[in-house]
């Protein structure tokens, strides 16, 4: 049985709900990711949202807002989605299809231990089940 901890990469890169945007996009370069788990101000271990390049470039950049000013905060919305590290890959595929989602936070013990992205699916899982996947994750409707 294949798990979440089995396929995803480890070390995410936090960035603090303070830092701003175009801070978070050089985080992004040097790391070579598309997303930070953002965290509450001081408290790395409680996030409150994660920030892609995509949120970067169409909500801030596209509405002419200066990314130098705007915070990664200011782009948290909602609740983020994550999952357990012991969860079965079908699990995590049903999570990242149900909310449409391309990065997924895992989560042991209370604590991110790493990321499942769209990279590490094709990875990990077989061609059926990444066609499955995408069709669900890109359909329009």
């Amino acid at each position: 049985m294949t798990i979440a901890k089995d396929i995803m990469h480890t070390g995410a890169t936090w960035i603090p709900a303070h830092e701003t945007l175009d801070r978070a996009a050089q985080l992004m370069r040097e790391h070579e990711v598309g997303a930070l788990p953002i965290s509450a101000n001081g408290e790395q271990d409680r996030m409150i949202g994660i920030l892609t390049d995509r949120d970067i470039v169409v909500d801030c950049v596209a509405m002419g807002r200066d990314p130098s000013k705007v915070t990664a905060g200011d782009l948290a919305h909602g609740t983020p989605r994550w999952i357990d590290a012991g969860a079965e890959v079908e699990d995590v595929l049903q999570e990242m299809q149900n909310h449409r989602i391309r990065r997924l936070p895992v989560v042991e013990n209370k604590k991110l231990i790493g990321m499942i992205s769209e990279a590490d699916l094709a990875q990990h899982l077989s061609d059926d089940q990444i066609a499955g996947w995408a069709e669900k994750v890109y359909s329009h409707s």
